[in-house]
């Protein structure tokens, strides 16, 4: 029992140490978890007498984790996120219904959330928690199940299952378009392009696709498509954007397709989840509801 005890410290000495180690000051920490900053050298002090190592290596200055202490701050990180986890699901009586998904921020937002309340009507069962990624990332790390992915099905140690294609098409405001004299695909070489930064060669493939060369001339960039959306109906240039996510501006005639044809990207969206994720019931509950929401029979790769 003695050496069970010993390799179980007390979860505040565990808080302060992470805090510690993440926000790099024992003040900081100290004002994070509303102690004095002896309060928490203390649980540090606690700690490395404890194990009989030092976790932090301290001067006059700063602090900074010891080898010995990077390694046990990532254990400890991992830990504490799961008890909160485990907390979570104890306290709302949902002990095996906890999804902690990634989802894209526009295609979230404007296509997944206002399908979202039929799920939870029909899986009451299950709490969604969300978090906004883009891009690839360490899923035992970020403590994500699963994530809506738009890009190519080789997402290492995970099943990809494919959700839709996309279909992106050149678009402006139409007080834009009506100001400047635009009758062809070649025309639109001349106006002010905005860029996504995920997507470098957008622009190129689609001028390709026309049967056009691509104009070498900078652009706005941006991060998100809403943002390009709201620069476009600014009349700040034209946008290369997917029809999905702009239906609505459509509609309503805030955005207008420049001349050209739509192009099919070569990416599309998926939904991954990694191996060791599999047999997690809610995952497999959404995987097939949203499979169901799109109409589509699964296509699963693994990688």
């Amino acid at each position: 029992m003695n050496v069970q005890r010993r390799l179980l410290p007390n979860t505040a000495a565990l808080a302060a140490f992470e805090a510690v180690a993440r926000l790099g000051s024992f003040t900081a920490a100290a004002r994070e978890l509303d102690l004095t900053q002896g309060a928490v050298s203390r649980q540090i002090n606690l700690l490395e007498e404890q194990f009989g190592r030092r976790l932090f290596e301290r001067d006059s200055r700063n602090v900074r984790l010891s080898p010995a202490g990077e390694i046990y701050a990532e254990a400890v990180r991992s830990a504490l996120g799961q008890l909160r986890d485990a907390a979570l699901g104890l306290m709302s009586n949902r002990h095996s219904g906890i999804l902690n998904l990634a989802i894209l921020p526009t295609f979230g937002t404007r296509w997944l959330m206002p399908l979202i309340p039929d799920f939870v009507a029909s899986h009451p069962d299950i709490t969604i928690n969300f978090a906004t990624r883009i891009g690839r990332f360490d899923f035992a790390r970020e403590r994500l199940d699963a994530a809506i992915h738009h890009g190519m099905p080789d997402w290492p140690d995970a099943d990809c299952t494919l959700l839709m294609r996309e279909t992106v098409m050149p678009v402006a405001s139409p007080e834009f378009l009506a100001s400047r004299a635009i009758a062809v695909p070649a025309d639109i070489s001349r106006l002010p392009l905005l860029h996504m930064a995920t997507r470098p060669g957008a622009w190129s493939e689609w001028f390709e696709h026309q049967g056009l060369e691509a104009p070498t001339g900078p652009g706005m960039q941006f991060e998100q498509f809403g943002t390009v959306a709201q620069a476009c109906m600014a009349g700040l240039g034209v946008a290369l954007l997917p029809e999905i996510l702009i239906a609505g501006e459509l509609q309503r005639g805030q955005l207008v397709p420049a001349p050209g044809q739509p192009m099919q990207s070569r990416s599309a969206y998926y939904l991954v989840v990694p191996h060791d994720k599999r047999g997690h019931l809610p995952v497999a509950s959404f995987r097939d509801w949203l499979l169901g929401q799109i109409g589509k029979e699964p296509a699963v790769l693994a990688w």
